[in-house]
């Protein structure tokens, strides 16, 4: 298990996060944006990050206080950062947690949700998943990834794309080169459209999209073309769209590749509450699987 990649994935989901932040629901900037800034919908600052960061911090107190995906954990912590902060989060996790407070069990709200919703197939669990896959080895993170992604989104294309992402953390984080972890990880994927649309990659425009699948892509896509990590930061926030989140399933990944140490010192060094984030890194680090 490496250290420096490990906590990369968790700290780069946080860094995209942030970077993607002010230009969320914007159509792509004519002049990239490479540095980190404030304002967009939400009235950020610099370096404020959102539910993407959120939901995966409470996942990984989850993993690090229990050793094990605890959904009553996890949606109890869920529940403490939607209550503070509701105005990040997307209207799939709002309403599953709006009815787990009402009083139904996890599994019935996501049921209830993703029915009077008409589907569930948003990319809430990819971008929140990562720590799954720092925590979890290949051999185990697929069925754990789809375990944490019905907690809110019952869609299987979501679960199937969050076990992209994770399987592709995991495999990194434990010594995979880039190209036998998207590998593997394509190999199990049990979605046609996904499945297909990540083995012919270059045949689709990146989509920094609300949907799972497209958004996976997307991510995955950048991962795999770009020089660096800041290049693949950088170019994932400036597409618009769901910035935010194709920031931070992007950042996951390259954090997860090149390592914390590739994070240039001027993001990290405005990124909110960054010494609290490392040490939940490092803690979720020192108790993953080998």
């Amino acid at each position: 298990m490496n250290q420096m990649r490990a906590v990369g994935a968790f700290i780069g989901l946080a860094i995209g996060d942030a970077m993607g932040a002010p230009l969320e629901g914007l159509p792509p900037r004519p002049i990239a944006v490479t540095e980190m800034l404030g304002g967009g919908i939400h009235g950020t600052l610099p370096g404020q990050y959102t539910d993407d960061t959120l939901q995966a911090l409470a996942l990984a107190e989850t993993l690090i206080r229990c050793q094990r995906l605890d959904v009553d954990d996890f949606v109890g912590r869920l529940i403490q950062v939607y209550r503070a902060h509701p105005e990040f989060f997307g209207p799939t996790s709002r309403t599953v947690l709006d009815l787990i407070e009402d009083g139904l069990d996890p599994g019935a709200a996501a049921t209830r949700a993703h029915e009077t919703r008409g589907g569930s197939r948003s990319n809430g669990s990819v971008m929140r998943g990562i720590p799954v896959g720092v925590f979890y080895p290949p051999g185990e993170v697929r069925e754990m990834s789809l375990a944490a992604s019905r907690i809110t989104h019952l869609d299987p294309a979501a679960g199937e794309a969050s076990a992209i992402i994770n399987r592709m953390v995991s495999g990194m984080c434990r010594g995979e080169g880039v190209d036998e972890a998207f590998g593997a990880a394509v190999a199990a994927c049990r979605d046609a459209e996904l499945k297909a649309m990540l083995e012919d990659y270059r045949a689709y425009p990146p989509e920094p999209s609300l949907d799972a699948v497209l958004c996976t892509h997307c991510a995955t896509r950048i991962l795999l073309e770009a020089p660096s990590l800041r290049d693949a930061i950088v170019r994932a926030v400036n597409l618009g769209g769901d910035a935010d989140t194709a920031g931070a399933i992007t950042g996951g990944l390259a954090g997860a590749r090149w390592g914390i140490a590739a994070i240039p010192e001027s993001w990290l060094s405005v990124l909110q509450d960054r010494e609290k984030l490392l040490d939940r890194a490092r803690r979720l680090w020192s108790v993953s699987k080998p």
